[in-house]
């Protein structure tokens, strides 16, 4: 109940100032972040969990499954195909390269084995577009700088998660890595997310059955209410079937597709906030001052290197505007993803879990400050109207020198 009261009010006040964080450097996200710290063990002692509590794990399931599905409806198979160039060079080659990246400094800065430098990058390599905001929701950024991000993060949580799968089992040392096991999960996942909406829609459209337009929106809800039930119940991949589920909805019902979309980004909005209170209750001060040095630095390089570096590789011959290519290295903010992912690592148990845990808890909190308050700025970059008045007129008095 105190859980749920603190978010009510963390939640009113994201709303009040909605508006005021839409213009400024203010974020949502940090706010959810912050009032989590403050309320939890290590501050004000108002909401109690732990990463064994349950309600992490569900709430952690939930969400995922919520915004792999929401994410693949935002990029059906028609919508990768007419504009995938760009996304198809973040995803093809930025995704492995950052993964890569980040497990080289990983183990040479951090000291990690292999195998859990490997793990920690493909719990790093995903993107989150809600922490980048004012960049992505402008429609005086460049639209293929937009598309870009918002695809290349759409799918890249659904890319990444079968190799946190793999490299999870690697780590866990174990002589069997269950491989069929961990397959047989994978491909049940993404059959199940491709069956059930393609039969539903399909069902719709017969002559027996027609949905209200009241109705519609639900209509996509039950859909992955039943993804998630069926997964449940055949211990499949819950995470590829939502993805799959989703990029489904997408691809044969752009009806539905339409009709819930407004109503998937808030839902999926709501788990998110949530999951952020929670994961900023399960940071203490004492979680950050047991952190060494090297571990700072790895969550340093991880952001300002490791993606841009992979996507500079990826971009070679593209084309793309220069300030385009710095705005597209820079926003890659590890998200909601990348929290699970990591909440996974801990409940696998593995020997090295609680210091992979660290690493990606401190580099999702630094990405969150830094990204998230730094979205506006370089959207200034690409709308004028934006920019302070004494930053318009240096432009303006610019352009005239040039003319000269």
């Amino acid at each position: 109940m105190t859980l749920l009261l603190v978010f009510a009010v963390v939640l009113l006040i994201a709303v009040l100032v909605s508006a005021l964080a839409n213009r400024t450097v203010l974020s949502t996200a940090v706010l959810f972040l912050a009032a989590g710290f403050l309320a939890g063990d290590g501050v004000l002692g108002l909401v109690h969990v732990t990463p064994a509590s349950p309600i992490v794990a569900t709430l952690a399931e939930l969400a995922l499954f919520v915004v792999l599905f929401t994410d693949g409806m935002r990029v059906g198979w028609t919508d990768l195909r007419t504009a995938w160039r760009l996304p198809g060079r973040a995803l093809g080659w930025g995704l492995p390269l950052t993964l890569l990246v980040t497990a080289v400094i990983a183990h040479y800065i951090a000291g990690l084995d292999w195998p859990e430098a490997l793990l920690i990058g493909a719990i790093l390599a995903p993107t989150d577009p809600v922490f980048a905001a004012a960049l992505v929701g402008n429609d005086k950024v460049p639209a293929r700088l937009r598309h870009l991000l918002n695809v290349e993060s759409g799918v890249n949580d659904g890319l990444a998660l079968p190799f946190v799968v793999v490299l999870l089992a690697v780590a866990a040392d174990s002589s069997d890595l269950h491989l069929l096991d961990l397959g047989t999960e994978l491909l049940l996942g993404v059959a199940i997310g491709v069956a059930v909406p393609w039969l539903a829609i399909r069902l719709e459209r017969t002559r027996w059955f027609a949905v209200s337009e009241q109705y519609l929106p639900l209509n996509a809800v039950a859909i992955g209410l039943l993804v998630l039930a069926l997964g449940k119940a055949t211990h499949a991949n819950l995470f590829l079937a939502a993805f799959a589920a989703g990029i489904t909805v997408a691809t044969v019902g752009r009806r539905e597709r339409e009709a819930f979309e407004h109503f998937g980004e808030l839902l999926a909005e709501i788990f998110k906030l949530v999951a952020l209170l929670v994961f900023g209750a399960l940071l203490t001060p004492a979680f950050f001052g047991d952190i060494a040095w090297t571990g700072w630095i790895f969550a340093i390089l991880a952001l300002v290197v490791a993606r841009p570096a992979a996507l500079w590789i990826s971009f070679l011959g593209s084309r793309l505007g220069l300030r385009e290519q710095l705005a597209a290295m820079w926003f890659g903010p590890k998200g909601f993803a990348s929290v699970v992912y990591g909440l996974l690592v801990l409940a696998a148990g593995i020997a090295a879990a609680q210091e992979v845990f660290t690493l990606v808890a401190l580099t999702i909190v630094l990405s969150i400050v830094l990204h998230s308050s730094t979205d506006v700025l370089v959207a200034r970059g690409f709308d004028p109207t934006l920019m302070p008045t004494w930053q318009q007129r240096l432009e303006h008095r610019g352009r005239k020198l040039l003319r000269r």
